[in-house]
């Protein structure tokens, strides 16, 4: 009686500590997104995606960060190859798209098209998103404002992802700064500098942790 009950105990012993070796295996998380993902300009290791694995590492994070950023894509761009950046695996997903489609004024109900499709193929994996806004400029008229800036909270609402209004926004809040400019931006006036990169980072971690909270739930 007392061989069988310590085989049972061995047994019990043996399956949670497979639990808790599956609960701790190392994460994946996919960073979609354009220059301000890949890093233009910056020194590897200093670009969003090696900052953020940095940061979260620091926070006990075992976690890594796949830099799916491409310079210059649309949210088009980003529906092309959604369904292949995911295949290769990922447990959760960053979306910080939509910049360059401002650049060229690409209309918003075609961004949003492109936004909804990359929701949908991470939500046919059950992958939890977070979905990073910008803000647009007055230039393109009050419509195409309102229409762009509404297009993330709502389609964050429509399929339950997580949502941040603006990546840049650490930055361009420092923008009347002494020296802010040069500290914080590369000289093209676009791209974040390493330490402007730091600023988003601290502001962007927190809703990642919230991300990477939702997996498997």
């Amino acid at each position: 009686m007392r061989g069988v009950l310590n085989r049972a105990v061995a047994l019990l012993l043996t399956l949670l500590a497979a639990v808790s070796v599956a609960e701790a295996r190392p994460l994946t998380l996919v960073a979609l997104g354009d220059s301000l993902t890949q890093g233009y300009g910056l020194p590897e290791g200093e670009g969003l995606v090696p900052q953020l694995q940095a940061w979260l590492a620091a926070r006990g994070h075992e976690i890594t960060v796949v830099n799916a950023g491409v310079s210059g894509d649309t949210t088009a761009g980003g529906l092309a190859r959604v369904e292949w950046t995911l295949a290769g695996g990922g447990d959760a997903m960053v979306v910080a798209l939509g910049g360059n489609d401002l650049l060229r004024g690409i209309d918003p109900a075609v961004s949003r098209a492109n936004l909804r499709g990359i929701l949908q193929a991470a939500a046919a994996r059950s992958i939890p998103v977070l979905l990073v806004g910008l803000p647009a400029p007055g230039n393109y008229g009050p419509e195409f404002k309102r229409d762009f800036e509404a297009m993330y909270p709502e389609l964050a609402a429509e399929f339950g992802a997580l949502h941040l209004a603006d990546l840049l926004d650490p930055v361009t809040a420092r923008a009347a700064e002494p020296g802010a400019a040069m500290r914080l931006m590369q000289p093209d006036g676009l791209h974040p500098s390493a330490a402007g990169v730091a600023l988003i980072v601290e502001a962007l971690g927190p809703a990642v942790e919230a991300l990477i909270a939702r997996v498997g739930g």
